[in-house]
């Protein structure tokens, strides 16, 4: 009986060493959630809550999925997996696979509430309900008013449970996601205001850490946000988005190499893990766009020109339609920013109307154009920016070439004015997440239009009204002390 005891402690202390073991290969924060699964599926499960919080979604659900393979009756498992198919920053939603998963569970509310063996479990279960639109208020209603309903579900289960970090993080992140036009101080504040409690009693919480920063993600609240992000990288380096995430702080303070080194370990870590799982690595994609952009920066432009060639290189392969949209941003970047014109016709790629990322590649041909004096292929490429969808960014974008080429033809106040008014469309944007969308800023094209007129005073008010945009932005800071110069000559 003492030898069996004794076998059986052994394989216990066993099976508890490769749990601890497990959950600590990938190093992504520390949190405590309280459930009712089994002891066997705790590493699963805890790994899938921090992927979660790191919004590295496809780990989160292949670890949810060990979690309820372990424990088919995991209920939370079942949650956590669902909830992965929820992106509220990003605004987006895959109702049918959520439910997909939720029916696993059971195939009706009350089913997957019984399945549920605690209160607090089936309190959890029924927020996720009201956000697929399962709830008599919710059932029918848009993922914008979706949005709202499971903000008021979780600001409810705060209430209820006002202790518990896990409730508290996800409602501070459900209030980010009803910001559903963009960034929007009031929203963001009221979220860093709940979060706060959970990074002030746990600084290694993934979440609070990552809500936080997305919370003060613009340069007038980002110097809040800066011990999150020098914490967050260390808080969880198994998470390639951690990694990066840092990087929105850096970027709104115009720290140029401390994005740079972000977004070089942000691609290293994505890369090993993509190696891992056989998938194709992302050399177009977001961390890459961030890193070029950097360089581009700092006035590195040979390092940010290998970024672009080898991104240039996918894209000559089976490009996705992320891929291309990233290509042209980056393309835009490259030659705008380096002022390299020429490089419109080295860096090419197909694209048409239904193409992602068409605007801005079809924009820095024109762009390209005009500042080599081929006015005939400005306006080509420009009549391809009106054949695309209508959107405030196709406006502007639209509007910053017809300008040019007003001025281009002898009406310099004509095309000034429409510039003015094309600045004014673009303040009424929210500002960037990160590098400029629009690759080339209206405000500093005004200043550099300014400048060639030799209206220093304007040009230097125009430059400094696009560093508070986008601070320490080098073709801005250039721009204004060459306005500067010029102005007490």
């Amino acid at each position: 009986m003492n030898s069996y005891l004794s076998t059986a402690l052994s394989l216990i202390i066993i099976l508890f060493l490769s749990a601890d073991v497990h959950a600590q290969e990938k190093q992504l924060g520390k949190i405590d959630f309280l459930n009712s699964g089994a002891t066997e599926a705790q590493a699963d499960f805890m790994e899938g809550v921090k992927f979660l919080h790191n919004f590295e979604y496809s780990d989160a659900a292949r670890a949810f999925k060990r979690a309820r393979e372990i424990d088919p009756d995991f209920a939370m498992a079942y949650y956590g997996e669902a909830k992965t198919h929820n992106h509220p920053i990003w605004m987006q939603q895959d109702r049918e696979a959520a439910m997909q998963v939720l029916k696993e569970l059971g195939g009706s509310v009350a089913e997957r509430q019984s399945k549920a063996p605690t209160q607090r479990e089936k309190d959890y279960l029924m927020t996720l309900e009201v956000l697929y639109g399962n709830t008599p208020q919710s059932e029918g209603k848009s993922k914008e008013e979706r949005d709202d309903l499971y903000r008021q579900a979780m600001k409810e289960l705060h209430e209820k449970y006002p202790n518990d970090h896990e409730v508290t993080a996800f409602y501070g992140l459900s209030i980010l996601g009803t910001a559903h036009e963009g960034r929007d101080y009031k929203t963001y504040m009221q979220a860093a205001a709940q979060l706060f409690k959970v990074w002030n009693e746990n600084q290694q919480h993934p979440g609070a850490a990552h809500y936080l920063i997305h919370s003060f993600d613009d340069p007038i609240h980002a110097p809040l946000g800066l011990p999150m992000a020098r914490a967050y990288s260390k808080i969880a380096p198994a998470a390639a988005h951690a990694q990066h995430m840092t990087s929105h702080i850096f970027l709104a303070l115009g720290m140029w190499d401390d994005v740079v080194d972000a977004n070089i370990v942000a691609r290293n870590v994505q890369t090993d893990r993509q190696k891992e799982l056989n998938e194709q690595t992302s050399v177009c994609g977001h961390y890459p766009w961030w890193l070029q952009y950097g360089y581009l920066q700092e006035g590195a432009t040979d390092k940010a020109k290998q970024v672009l060639n080898t991104c240039s290189e996918r894209i000559a392969e089976d490009a996705s339609s992320g891929e291309m949209w990233h290509f042209a941003v980056m393309r835009g970047h490259q030659i705008v920013d380096s002022e390299n014109w020429s490089g419109a016709d080295t860096w090419t790629a197909k694209y048409d109307t239904d193409t992602q990322g068409s605007l801005n590649y079809f924009y820095t041909s024109a762009l390209a154009a005009l500042m080599r004096d081929k006015e005939s292929t400005a306006r080509e490429n420009l009549n391809k920016i009106l054949k695309l969808p209508q959107s405030a960014e196709r406006d502007i974008q639209a509007d910053q070439i017809k300008s040019l080429l007003l001025i281009e033809e002898g009406n310099p106040q004509e095309g000034l004015k429409l510039l003015r008014e094309t600045v004014a469309a673009e303040l009424e944007l929210p500002v960037d997440f990160g590098p400029p969308t629009i690759v080339k800023p209206s405000l500093e094209l005004l200043g550099d239009v300014l400048l060639e007129m030799e209206n220093y005073g304007e040009a230097v008010e125009a430059y400094e009204r696009q560093l508070e945009r986008t601070p320490k932005r080098r073709l801005s800071l250039l721009g204004k002390e060459k306005a500067m110069g010029m102005a007490t000559r």
